[in-house]
């Protein structure tokens, strides 16, 4: 098992052989496919939103250094220069302003091998949150959320298709 699908299986409701299933499958089919539905409809949103202001005060914090992680160590070329960025579009995901489609289309320009090994780093930026009920809803959150825009970076690479 690789580190991202620790990550994975950690954080979402989903064993290891779903996991690498959806990880195996075009964008569109992932969207589709009943096990992400699934995982998708048992966020808890009303608890997300009632804790939208503990979820931008942890972003805040701990994104400058995650972007720096992702710009000195990855090599990332794009990276936002505020935690304001992911902010908004995590807020706009839990409202139902934003589509998965153009979350994974937003993150195209980067490395496929650099979106896998964030993802743990930006999961665990939740960690210092007391309340186990509203850390886990939120990792898992991010989780799904970065799980989509893995299986779009693998689906581009294997495709050949040049990025923006």
């Amino acid at each position: 098992m690789t580190l991202v699908q620790e990550a994975f299986t950690q954080h979402l409701d989903l064993s290891n052989s779903q996991i690498e299933e959806l990880l195996s499958k075009p964008l569109k089919e992932c969207l589709d496919a009943p096990n992400f539905k699934k995982q998708l409809e048992s966020l808890n949103v009303s608890l997300l939103k009632q804790t939208l202001p503990t979820a931008g005060k942890v972003l805040a914090e701990r994104l400058p250094r995650f972007y720096n992680w992702l710009k000195n160590e990855l090599g990332v070329k794009r990276v936002p220069d505020s935690p304001d960025h992911t902010t908004k579009w995590v807020i706009g995901f839990v409202n139902n302003e934003e589509s998965l489609t153009h979350l994974a289309e937003l993150h195209r320009p980067v490395p496929r091998q650099a979106l896998e090994r964030s993802v743990d780093p930006l999961v665990a930026a939740f960690n210092g949150i007391e309340d186990q009920r509203v850390r886990q809803e939120w990792q898992k959150t991010l989780a799904t959320l970065c799980l989509l825009i893995i299986v779009d970076a693998r689906e581009v690479e294997q495709s050949g298709v040049a990025t923006a």
